[in-house]
């Protein structure tokens, strides 16, 4: 099924999940001073829309180098994005993204890798590539509104949770988590169904 630009932005913009990673962000970047937190997020935004688009260009020639295949790609990509839902909307039950930053100025870990660009966001751009690398330009702008949509997130984060609270932000993350769930589970059986009728 052809994707349209409008649903691929959707999608990343809910597995980037700026709104639920404010919390983990506050956390990284409490030893931070005031006056260098703008600075920070820039960067490690910056540093995440290039390891985004990285793979999104040269991703399938790294799973070829390995001789993966599309269907591997899928199930894995689906499983992970299963876990992470599983995770937002049960938190504590499924796969943890990063861990509250003990100290110092965080540097790429954990805020650009795995915050924003973890793995399920890696293995989504590369799906998009593999799916229709003629479209990869039109992936490029989805993955810059999405990055564009966390850094705002990031830079209105303690508004935002004093304005939300912490119920307001975990309703959110549910309600995302719900959502996600459905495409990893799309993501998966369309991945087992490839696989199925490719040993056929």
């Amino acid at each position: 099924m052809r994707q349209s630009f409008i649903s691929v932005t959707i999608l990343l913009i809910l597995i980037t999940d700026p709104l639920g990673n404010i919390p983990l962000f506050i956390a990284s970047l409490k030893h931070v001073s005031p006056e260098r937190r703008v600075q920070v997020i820039l960067r490690e935004c910056a540093i995440a829309f290039l390891v985004l688009v990285g793979f999104l260009f040269f991703g399938s020639a790294f799973l070829s180098a390995l001789d993966l295949s599309d269907q591997t790609l899928r199930i894995s990509g689906g499983v992970i994005l299963f876990l992470i839902a599983l995770n937002m909307i049960f938190p504590g039950t499924g796969g943890r993204l990063v861990e509250e930053e003990q100290g110092g100025e965080p540097f790429i870990v954990p805020v650009a890798i795995p915050l924003i660009a973890g793995p399920s966001a890696i293995t989504t751009v590369m799906l998009l590539s593999k799916s229709d690398p003629s479209r990869n330009l039109e992936w490029v702008g989805a993955i810059a509104i999405a990055i564009a949509v966390t850094t705002v997130s990031f830079l209105l984060s303690v508004r935002l949770k004093d304005i939300l609270g912490p119920r307001g932000l975990s309703a959110i993350e549910r309600l995302m988590g719900l959502v996600l769930t459905a495409i990893a589970v799309e993501m998966l059986l369309g991945g087992i169904s490839a696989y199925v009728a490719h040993l056929s």
